[in-house]
């Protein structure tokens, strides 16, 4: 009958209320489409389209076995990543040390005393149940007396001072006079009854960071991803500018040997020689900067896989053609980006954990009820230890609850439900940012597209008016003035044709990200 009491009050806390405001996870409006998808009627090589998406794996629509090996390869050791592993690591043994707060704290202990009370110690002889003095005797004789403050004293009942404390029966001192060996063995537990809901709250949070640190290393995953795939697209678009400066040169080398044999034969003057000579100059200068590029890449693209930046060099110095965008890409609808982007799963989760916090806050303006209890074994031989009478013990409940802490707790809530609001307006923006990068994408994309075409017609333009140029040249109608400036425009509209071929898949690259594609990879490891 006597822990009748107690399992109340643990059936209390295990049907506690719990308090705070219950999570709700914010609705947000999105349009029902895109609005920068290109109509269907466009004439684009690559064209987005709202057909649910499927982007797993958006690195390999480029069919690039050089750009599969290099991503598979820095998902296994890029440093950023294993860092936010780390994070994901911590954030368990966090939710660990929360959930610990519901079960019970054990503890076993034991220990030896050797004491001698002092001789100069008097306590009245009621101490040891006389209520009245054997004749001869004063009831204040030197047998022995409550010890002050900081000396030796007298246990309580069943061994124990203040508050159920386990003690020596003799006091810290012992009795006066009295050499005496302690020996002590036992455990003690306390149990924290989550009544109204404090330890729960924590737990909640504790979950909810643990999720927003696997979003974090998801959001880390798809940026390595996307920049693995720019830096190796940019490395093949400095080859393509190389080759093309190249063909270039040769080219000029080409008028510059003609033109001297026309200076040589009397047709045209020393002007003209000088000037081809300085194009060529000119285009040959270029190169050395551009192939400086190329190794800077190289570098950047090993550091990006955890390699030293000289690893790399020779895999990917060989040229190959720039990874092409395919003829169909699929962005699905504006809705799909609450689930699929990894920045916004991370801010609602950040919203759902400072919502729990709310809760831990306000428990704390309710009582805090504990079960006490311990048990074990005094005595003054090590012998007799172990044995059943001498054990001590003893078992009860407890209660805290603040009655003034100068506003405090009342303070924290505020604070708490201030975060709150501050994290719903963070994610209410990222998602604003998210529509607004995937708009901002199409456009580059679709726009960059339609400046690949005219930089076509360009090209094949200028390659028609340099042919004429060196015909009419040759021919003596023109000046060298005018194949000059017909080589120059050719070799700015190659140039220019092979730079945007870099943005349209750098830009593809950039809508992959934006719509929050890949990581799926890396939740299935």
């Amino acid at each position: 009958m006597k822990c009748f009491p107690l399992g109340i009050l643990a059936a209390i806390g295990l049907a506690g209320c719990t308090v705070g405001p219950n999570y709700r996870q914010p609705r947000s409006k999105s349009a029902d489409a895109f609005g920068e998808v290109a109509t269907e009627s466009t004439t684009q090589p690559s064209r987005p389209t709202t057909r649910p998406i499927e982007i797993t794996e958006w690195w390999a629509t480029f069919h690039d076995p050089e750009l599969d090996s290099l991503i598979q390869r820095a998902v296994k050791t890029n440093p950023n990543l294993a860092q936010a592993e780390s994070r994901i690591l911590e954030s368990r043994a966090e939710r660990i040390i929360a959930g610990a707060g519901e079960l019970p704290t054990v503890n076993v202990g034991g220990g030896y005393l050797h004491a001698r009370g002092s001789s100069k110690v008097t306590f009245p002889l009621s101490a040891f149940g006389i209520t009245s003095p054997p004749k001869g005797k004063q009831e204040n004789s030197r047998v022995g007396s409550p010890s002050p403050v900081g000396s030796s004293t007298f246990p309580g009942p069943a061994g124990t001072l203040g508050g159920g404390v386990p003690t020596s029966p003799l006091g810290s001192g012992g009795l006066p006079n009295v050499t005496t060996d302690l020996y002590q063995a036992g455990f003690d537990a306390s149990w924290e009854i989550d009544i109204f809901g404090g330890v729960r709250r924590s737990i909640e949070a504790a979950n909810a960071d643990y999720q927003a640190a696997v979003e974090d290393r998801r959001d880390v995953y798809i940026s390595l991803l996307s920049e693995v795939a720019r830096n190796y697209i940019e490395l093949r678009g400095y080859q393509r500018e190389i080759a093309i400066a190249q063909v270039n040169l040769r080219s000029q080398q080409q008028t510059l040997s003609l033109t001297e044999d026309r200076f040589r034969a009397g047709v045209t003057t020393q002007l003209d020689v000088a000037r081809a000579r300085a194009e060529v100059a000119t285009t040959a200068a270029g190169i050395p900067s551009l192939d400086a590029q190329v190794h800077q890449t190289a570098h950047h693209i090993a550091v990006l896989l955890g390699e030293q930046p000289m690893t790399l060099l020779q895999e990917l110095i060989e040229i190959k053609p720039i990874p092409a965008a395919p003829a169909d890409v699929p962005i699905g609808m504006p809705a799909d980006l609450l689930r699929r982007r990894p920045d916004i799963r991370r801010a609602e989760r950040q919203l759902a954990s400072a919502t729990a916090r709310v809760g831990v806050a306000t428990a704390q303006l309710y009582p805090r009820f504990t079960l006490l209890g311990s048990f074990g074994f005094d005595a003054t031989k090590f012998a007799r230890v172990a044995e059943w009478p001498a054990k001590y013990y003893s078992i009860g409940p407890g209660i805290t609850w603040p009655i003034f802490d100068a506003g405090r707790i009342r303070a924290n809530i505020r604070v708490q439900n201030e975060a709150v609001k501050q994290y719903l307006s963070d994610y209410d923006q990222t998602v604003l940012n998210a529509m607004e990068e995937v708009e901002d994408t199409l456009v580059d994309y679709s726009r960059e597209q339609q400046r690949h075409q005219a930089l076509d017609e360009a090209v094949a333009a200028d390659q028609q008016a340099v042919d004429l140029a060196r015909q009419q040249y040759q021919q003596g109608v023109v000046d060298f003035l005018t194949v000059l400036e017909a080589e120059r425009s050719l070799y700015g509209a190659q140039d220019s044709r092979a730079r945007s071929e870099i943005q349209i898949s750098s830009d593809l690259v950039a809508l992959y990200k934006a719509l929050g594609g890949g990581w799926e990879i890396d939740s299935a490891r």
